[in-house]
């Protein structure tokens, strides 16, 4: 693989195989890490790479990568902690409700299982179709469906408990 080949799979994949990281961690940081770790991976293989499996090859990676560091530590979840809503201008009785809805959106994200919590993310952030999704994370369309499905339910669940 010469170095404009590189250069130009890292510039296609890497945001979408960090925010995949960032989706499953909660963790920017971990997340770039990740994402460089597996490019690093790919580089030093230093195979031609078939343009059809490549997208697959770099979140198998990545996942592979996510599952060994998480084996070797434990760390707490802290989903979106930066999260600020666009700058409209709010009363203060808004700022304390809008502080406690987005307190029981992260809580039940992080209480919701990852596959649900990643699938419900890929597809509601960064709005990929569930065949994009699908091919991602490598199962098929209908499980896509199911974990989304149970994902919006989890959610709907947990927001009504908190009324």
């Amino acid at each position: 693989m010469t170095k404009e080949e590189f250069k130009k799979l890292f510039d296609e994949h890497f945001s979408q195989v960090r925010n995949y990281m960032f989706y499953r961690s909660g963790d920017t940081e971990l997340a770039t890490d990740i994402a460089q770790e597996t490019f690093l991976k790919i580089w030093e293989k230093n195979n031609k790479i078939d343009d059809a499996r490549v997208k697959g090859l770099l979140f198998k990676i990545a996942n592979n990568l996510f599952v060994s560091y998480y084996r070797k530590e434990k760390r707490s979840f802290e989903f979106f902690k930066h999260y600020e809503p666009d700058g409209k201008l709010r009363t203060p009785e808004e700022d304390l409700v809008f502080g406690q809805l987005k307190e029981t959106y992260n809580n039940a994200l992080q209480r919701m299982p990852e596959k649900q919590r990643t699938v419900f993310l890929m597809s509601r952030v960064d709005q990929l179709t569930y065949s994009e999704i699908a091919e991602m994370i490598g199962v098929s369309v209908k499980a896509v469906e199911k974990r989304m499905k149970l994902a919006l339910h989890f959610l709907r669940t947990s927001l009504k408990t908190n009324e």
